[in-house]
């Protein structure tokens, strides 16, 4: 008979890749202890997550973002 883990395995599983995503998440974040820091670095990564969903801006290779911070500090 299977377990309860291996009936909500089974179920998570069938989730879209999106909602997977968000379920690991917040597994992985309720082992984490949270800190105002923590909290706000989360804000932030939403804020610019959703940034580039809405299309307000884009994402840059990761080749050319190294490129332009290396020139910004050279």
């Amino acid at each position: 008979m299977p377990t309860p883990v291996e009936d909500l395995t089974a179920e998570a599983l069938r989730l879209p890749p999106e909602d997977r995503a968000k379920l690991v998440e917040r597994l992985i974040a309720s082992f984490e202890p949270r800190s105002d820091s923590q909290a706000a670095w989360l804000r932030l990564a939403a804020a610019r997550r959703e940034e580039v969903r809405s299309g307000k801006t884009s994402m840059v290779p990761a080749d050319e973002a190294l490129a332009r911070a290396k020139a910004r500090i050279a």
